[in-house]
């Protein structure tokens, strides 16, 4: 039996195994959150692997340059992502456009909050903190109580402070104020409990991305007919947010962060709360926090959904696109190949000949069809229908519903002129017949003023269309005026 000491230190061990505690346990950890803090922000949680290279690589040159050679480690950016990803900091994955990225591991995040929260403002034992914990508390006390008699004792009891409560409130009319240094202290707990969230929602998703990698791996082991396989594992993919207890968890916190009532009422209640004159003592970067709040919740949220789309569709495309029974002969086939090459290599000598494979194994097929089918259809085609090319047509009618009348415009913007040597277009146009204010035609009008010289307006003009069948259409454009004679006319 080991000791209590040596339990502890195991204990400790394990823990240190995790990648978060690794990462902050490393001699490079001040500059792997520092580099992870600058590229990943809550704006961009995704960045391209190119782009997070080149940024590295400029961090690196910026910090060796300013005389920190010594804690910065020899290599190139692509080098140290590398290391990142593998030892569990940051994930590759491609994105629809089949553009490959890097995003934070939830080990990652988790150091980033451990950090910012060791090197911000402390955290103190306050009568917010304390409240929250009493709350919590006295609200695990009452759903785990199943005494209905002292459930309807603790209602009543609060009812009876409520009412009281809004009857001084009507008497006296007006609110008690709180201290700034209590709004402070609330605040600052307020802020504890977000910066916990972004870790929280990236553990939800990790864990979903690890049953998705978990369901893949047994439905290509799994040795039982392909119908049981695909029903239980169609069933799981349907139900992936209840597969994992992170997923239930958050699945339970969605009904409350899921109602968008609630986080415009959310929204609301962080305005009241930046107008107020304590947020003058918050630094900046903790009013942007508290501004922040509402749209990190979103990001989180959508961050879990694509998770649980992408395993999803990820097992219902390995259910429906691989045969269980093909992919394990596959998989037997490539460990005996690299058995025997493990087997040939030790005894092989350099140089030494080997016999190539001539041939591929012949297909055992019980039956191969030796007739084709008929490839005549059974009945031909029907006749096409007849076509009359005499029909006429009305010329009229063909014409009014045709381009622009550009003579006939023409003719009318100089007879509106009168002799003027700047005319307004759309004036022209209203005063046009209707045959000549179709919608084509005032496109049709404004070429001709492009055409003649026009200048802007800088206002806005009205005019009606009248299309052929009498509907009538009103557009809006920027007023101009088209020049009817040349300035050495003048």
């Amino acid at each position: 039996m080991i000791s209590r000491t040596e339990g502890a230190y195991l204990g400790a061990v394990r823990a240190f195994q995790n990648p978060m505690l690794d990462l902050l346990h490393k001699r490079y950890a001040p500059l792997v959150v520092s580099l992870l803090s600058v590229v990943f922000t809550a704006e961009r949680p995704t960045v391209p692997v190119a782009d997070a290279h080149t940024e590295i690589g400029d961090a690196l040159h910026q910090l060796r340059a300013a005389g920190y050679e010594d804690k910065v480690p020899v290599g190139s950016a692509r080098d140290l992502c590398r290391q990142w990803a593998d030892a569990g900091w940051l994930v590759r994955q491609v994105l629809d456009g089949d553009v490959e990225v890097y995003r934070l591991s939830a080990h990652a995040v988790g150091a980033l909050e451990v950090a910012g929260r060791a090197g911000g403002a402390r955290a103190r034992v306050s009568q917010s903190r304390v409240r929250t914990l009493l709350d919590a508390l006295d609200r695990l006390a009452q759903d785990a109580d199943p005494d209905v008699m002292v459930r309807v004792a603790r209602l009543d009891a609060e009812i009876r402070r409520l009412q009281a409560e809004v009857a001084r409130l009507e008497r006296t009319g007006a609110v008690d104020p709180v201290d700034d240094e209590q709004l402070l202290e609330e605040a600052e707990n307020v802020l504890h409990l977000v910066r916990e969230l972004p870790a929280d929602f990236a553990r939800v998703a990790e864990s979903i991305k690890a049953m998705q990698r978990d369901v893949v791996t047994a439905l290509r082991q799994d040795e039982r007919p392909t119908g049981a396989v695909l029903r239980e594992y169609l069933e799981r993919g349907e139900h992936v947010m209840e597969s994992t207890s992170e997923g239930r968890a958050f699945a339970g916190a969605l009904r409350l962060l899921g109602d968008p009532q609630r986080l415009d009422e959310l929204s609301a209640q962080l305005d009241v709360v930046l107008r107020h004159r304590f947020t003058r003592r918050l630094a900046a970067a903790q009013r942007t926090e508290l501004r922040e709040i509402g749209r990190r919740i979103e990001q989180g949220l959508e961050q879990v959904f694509t998770a649980q789309r992408e395993a999803s569709y990820v097992i219902t495309a390995q259910v429906r696109n691989h045969d269980p029974l093909r992919d394990r002969q596959v998989d037997d086939l490539l460990r005996d190949v690299m058995t025997g090459l493990a087997g040939w290599v030790p005894d092989a000598r350099r140089g030494e000949p080997v016999d190539p494979l001539r041939r591929l194994p012949v297909a055992d097929v019980e039956h191969l069809r030796q007739t084709p089918g008929d490839l005549r259809p059974p009945q031909g085609p029907a006749p096409l229908a007849s076509w009359d090319d005499d029909e006429d047509v009305a010329q009229d009618e063909a014409r009014a519903w045709g381009g622009p009348h550009y003579a006939d415009l023409g003719t009318h913007l100089a007879g509106f002129a009168d002799g003027a040597a700047t005319v307004d277009v759309a004036a022209a146009f209203t005063a046009a017949p209707p045959a000549l204010r179709r919608p084509v035609d005032l496109l049709g009008l404004l070429e001709i003023a492009h055409q003649l010289g026009m200048e802007e307006t800088g206002e806005l003009a009205y005019v009606e269309a009248v299309r052929p069948d009498g509907t009538r259409r009103r557009f809006a454009f920027g007023g101009v005026t088209a020049r009817t004679k040349d300035e050495d006319d003048e």
